[in-house]
């Protein structure tokens, strides 16, 4: 394994060839169509890749303190600038409320590296780094750190979905619902509810509360409760340095807003129509990480943005590469590009995609039943 000092000098290894019978391994078909649906089609062993990537796993400190200080810096710098420009005029202001808000996300990715235990080489410099964050972002560590575990083992598990997941029924499941419950779904999956009012909800309310852990014990407890105390104690002081209107016309703006962003980034990560879902006897991790799991290939600025989060296949075949490693990855095997590729453009069809469908093994929307 490469040193934190090496990786800098480090070369591109010759790619392996693939065994000559691959009987015995589990196979993953590699996709040359930037829609996953080409014809053109190249196997690969899954198991080699935990090796081929295992260069990218050494984490590194100084950068990740480099990134967090760069993040925070420009957050700052974004939210003061907008609290200005507030006095002044709203439409001067709008676009650096809208900046804040997708800086929010970056800074919800260092917390989620640190989750991942992937930003620092300390477990405990990511918990606590990833503590703190969890009061900016309004998420309580452990308690996130917990849900989100609970997704990356069971990502494409029919048998293991509704766990830190978009609730996602099959074809045949809707069918079975009553007129109420189909109704409620439908509201739910409604674009609406999906991105404005799920993300402030999420993250102004239910994250007050350990949904989902409430009878596991005092971590998931501890970690809410001294969150919130905390995220209480920002917003007094933020409110009393820059007047209760200012903050509801600036910070919490910038909250839904950076909620609703990231909300649509794990939205498209998983729901795009040639996604990966299987039974529980059928599931295989690896191959739902690469196939189950898009790579949102957005301009780089937006990348940037973004935390690189939208490399999200590479993430889930090693969540603990750190986020500025992934374009490496990408760069070292650009065969992986090829794989669930989706642009902004073609992640807008996604949208409307709202169930499984079973026999033809992709996502649909309602007007397909």
């Amino acid at each position: 394994m490469l040193s934190a000092k090496s990786y800098y000098n480090y070369k591109k290894p010759d790619k392996p060839a693939i065994p000559g019978p691959l009987k015995n391994h589990l196979v993953i078909v590699i996709n040359t169509d930037s829609s996953t649906a080409g014809a053109d089609e190249a196997a690969l062993p899954a198991r080699e890749w935990v090796e081929k990537l295992a260069p990218f796993l050494v984490a590194d400190n100084k950068r990740a303190w480099r990134e967090l200080a760069i993040t925070g810096a420009v957050y700052i710098a974004v939210w003061v600038a907008a609290c200005v420009a507030i006095q002044h005029s709203l439409l001067l202001a709008l676009p650096l409320i809208v900046l804040g808000g997708i800086m929010m996300v970056r800074l919800f990715i260092l917390q989620h590296d640190c989750g991942h235990g992937a930003l620092f080489s300390s477990r405990k410099l990511n918990t606590w780094v990833g503590r703190c964050l969890g009061v900016v972002t309004l998420t309580p560590y452990e308690y996130w750190r917990r849900m989100h575990a609970t997704h990356h083992a069971g990502s494409g598990n029919l048998k293991r979905r509704g766990v830190g997941d978009i609730d996602t029924l099959t074809v045949e499941e809707y069918k079975k619902l009553s007129s109420k419950e189909r109704l409620l779904y439908r509201a739910y999956r409604n674009p609406f509810i999906m991105f404005i009012i799920g993300p402030a909800y999420l993250f102004l309310l239910r994250h007050r509360w350990p949904v989902g852990c409430t009878t596991q014990g005092a971590k998931p407890w501890f970690s809410v409760l001294t969150t919130n105390a905390g995220i209480a104690l920002l917003f007094l002081v933020l409110i009393m340095i820059i007047g209760l209107k200012t903050f509801l016309l600036v910070h919490l703006p910038m909250v839904v807003i950076g909620g609703g962003i990231g909300i649509w980034m794990f939205y498209v990560q998983h729901q795009f129509d040639h996604t990966h879902w299987d039974e529980a006897e059928d599931w295989q991790h690896a191959h739902s990480a690469l196939h189950g799991s898009s790579f949102y290939d957005l301009p780089k600025p937006f990348m940037w943005l973004t935390g690189n989060i939208g490399i999200h296949h590479v993430h889930h075949l090693s969540s603990r590469i750190a986020f500025h490693r992934l374009p490496a990855v990408l760069e070292t095997y650009p065969e992986l590009k090829k794989i669930g590729r989706l642009t902004f453009l073609e992640s807008l069809k996604c949208v409307n995609l709202a169930l499984w469908d079973t026999q033809q093994r992709k996502l649909v929307p309602f007007s397909a039943l």
